[in-house]
């Protein structure tokens, strides 16, 4: 008989990529500062002192659950002013869907692959070399099939590419610059989640890969899509503080449109993204988690069908966002280039960059 009695937790740990929020509506001036700085300040110290490792990680995760719960506003106690203010930080403005597309036609198709290679894995530190391999493959092998493809039919494509991948893989991003027709555009440093960062660290991280991609492609970005489409509070003023032409990351809209900060225009253009319209759902495979393909290709090349013939018929955007670790297998690429057909079966359709989109709504 085991006479142990079980030991019940002494805390609840925060949930996985849960962020704290920002907006603490409810501190007051003389209020103790329990915020994520003063934990890390306060377990560094710890840490000199000679405590050992093993229970400073734990009081740090336990301290950390602590000021999750204690810094969190129960929402229902929420007032209508306060409610205003969280949605109204960043907000869906004008439609820019113009009266009429590039050479009469009657759609903007912007084809779009998020080259993130081995960031995800790397952010998460997940250093196995089964799980880098896999974002190996992305540059070693999807790359040059997906550019291969766009050179088929002349399509021209935007690539968001963090900073990292950048680094890690100069010959492919040299390969997309040489085709003379895509753009590479900013994904974060090494695929971040931006609303777990500081204003200053998403600040410093978003210039390094900002400085990055300019040297490594002679050109300087004017556009983003932030990683896994994460906003924080900060990241729209840090578009406007780089003077950023578009985003890419929200879905406010299936058309083009103006982003306002607390009710004002920006003059940054939106090109909304979905879940829908984005392979990893469909696709994605996670090692130690339940995430399983689940639909096989054919069956998404009927959804995305879908979604364009009716983006055809409102004259508007099709976006499609892809990632070449998920899209570059050979059994998905064909289902790609039957989408790529059908779409051209249409007349009057415009493919674009998400630059020259957003250069065309904004005039």
């Amino acid at each position: 008989m085991n006479l142990v009695p079980k030991r019940r937790p002494l805390f609840r740990p925060p949930l996985i990529g849960q962020a704290r929020s920002p907006i603490h509506l409810n501190k007051r001036p003389n209020q103790r500062d329990n915020g994520p700085e003063h934990r890390r300040k306060t377990m560094k110290k710890a840490s000199s002192s000679g405590f050992p490792s093993a229970l400073i990680f734990y009081l740090a995760i336990a301290w950390m659950a602590f000021g999750q719960e204690h810094n969190q506003e129960k929402p229902w106690l929420l007032t209508m002013d306060q409610i205003h203010k969280i949605t109204n930080a960043v907000r869906a403005g004008k439609d820019l869907t113009p009266q009429v597309w590039p050479d009469g036609a009657q759609v903007a198709v912007a084809l779009s692959f998020d080259f993130d290679a081995e960031t995800n894995a790397l952010r998460d530190g997940q250093y196995s070399p089964g799980g880098l391999s896999q974002g190996e493959y992305s540059a070693r092998v999807a790359v040059p099939r997906i550019l291969a493809l766009l050179d088929k039919y002349r399509i021209p494509a935007s690539f968001f590419v963090p900073a990292v991948t950048a680094l890690l893989h100069p010959a492919e991003i040299k390969a997309i610059v040489k085709k003379g027709r895509h753009e590479i555009r900013l994904h974060g440093w090494i695929h971040e989640r931006n609303s777990l960062l500081s204003e200053d660290d998403e600040r410093l991280l978003m210039r390094k890969s900002f400085d990055t991609l300019k040297e490594m492609t002679g050109k300087a970005p004017v556009g983003i899509r932030t990683p896994s489409w994460d906003f924080s509070a900060s990241t729209l003023r840090l578009i406007r503080e780089l003077g950023l032409l578009y985003d890419s990351s929200l879905m406010a809209d299936d058309r083009p449109y103006e982003l306002l900060e607390n009710g004002k225009p920006t003059g940054v253009v939106e090109l909304p993204v979905e879940w829908l319209l984005d392979d990893y759902p469909y696709f994605g495979f996670e090692r130690f988690a339940a995430v399983r393909p689940h639909i096989t290709p054919n069956e998404v090349f009927e959804i995305w069908a879908a979604e364009f013939d009716k983006a055809y018929e409102e004259g508007t955007l099709f976006v499609l966002t892809m990632h070449p670790k998920f899209i570059g297998h050979r059994s998905r690429i064909l289902m790609l280039e039957s989408l790529i057909q059908h779409i051209l079966a249409r007349k009057n359709v415009w493919f674009a960059t998400h630059e020259s989109i957003a250069r065309y709504v904004k005039k």
